[in-house]
């Protein structure tokens, strides 16, 4: 595997292999074993070019945790603060070493470019409201490890999905592995042209669901929170229980408590959000992993 830079590049078969494999790596980390140093001597470089907690610093644990050495760009000290162009950043980092890049950035299209520029293996970490796919990874993970199966899952991904490069990358690996999937926004947050189920009455289908996965507003690329939205979509207490028994929420962070999610709900035993967390360090392994000793 040559980078991940869209899990459109990944087929159901390849998807559930690499999702069986981290949740392997979740269990030898749950048993307090090393994994083999499968990187040791390979350099992965973090370029992350926009703000971030739980993927920048999983993607550094499980570098270190593969053996790797690990380099990890500071923008806003970086010779870009000076005029240095993003292309001769890269190219100074690959420069230095680096054998496998790790880049988010808010331009859609610049994980593509930086393959392009590098020849490198390079993973996608997030670029603009394009895709995000070791979060979906992750997301899939979380649910075969809870459920144990995807056929026939019904997930109901809610809020802003315009703006969401979390649900650039679900959505098709939601419909690869065999789950069905309903789309919940205001209108005009609903994509224009879907094979998938839309709605704009979060009530009228939550009943139906075994997934609530939650997105935050994104009011850095363009969305907008209003009374009508936390009123229609935030997930509180009474729609929780109107949930099916065995339904689970997921949220791919940061939460907006109070928006979103209330805090009871973002407290409830029906949340998995912390296993979401937890699972992205044995993702982005497994990602590493296949993408890094080949490179």
């Amino acid at each position: 595997m040559k980078g991940l830079l869209s899990v459109r590049e990944l087929g159901p078969d390849e998807l559930r292999t690499m999702i069986k494999e981290a949740s392997g790596i979740r269990d030898l980390i749950d048993r307090g074993e090393d994994h083999e140093p499968v990187l040791q001597g390979r350099c992965v470089a973090n370029l992350f070019f926009e703000p971030s907690t739980r993927t920048r610093l999983s993607f550094e644990l499980a570098a270190k945790r593969l053996g790797a050495h690990v380099l990890t760009l500071n923008p806003a000290t970086s010779s870009g603060s000076k005029g240095e162009s993003l292309r001769d950043t890269v190219l100074t980092i690959a420069a230095i070493g680096a054998d496998v890049m790790v880049v988010r950035h808010v331009d859609q299209g610049v994980p593509q470019s930086v393959a392009e520029w590098t020849g490198l293996a390079v993973v996608n970490g997030g670029d603009g409201t394009h895709e995000h796919p070791t979060q979906a990874l992750l997301d899939a993970v979380t649910l075969w490890r809870h459920f144990e199966h995807f056929d026939g899952l019904r997930v109901g991904l809610v809020g802003d999905i315009a703006h969401s490069r979390v649900a650039g990358s679900l959505v098709p690996v939601l419909s690869r592995l065999g789950m069905d999937l309903t789309m919940v926004a205001p209108e005009g947050w609903l994509p224009a042209e879907t094979p998938h189920r839309t709605s704009t009455d979060l009530d009228a289908v939550i009943p139906e669901l075994d997934v609530v996965y939650l997105l935050r507003v994104q009011t850095e690329r363009g969305g907008r929170i209003t009374d009508s939205y936390i009123g229609n979509f935030q997930l509180d207490e009474h729609r929780l229980a109107r949930m099916s028994q065995d339904a689970v929420i997921l949220h791919p962070g940061p939460m907006n408590r109070g928006v979103e999610i209330s805090d009871d709900v973002a407290e409830s035993s029906r949340s998995l959000v912390t296993e979401q967390v937890r699972n992205g360090v044995p993702t982005r392994m497994a990602v590493l992993r296949a993408v890094g000793w080949r490179s």
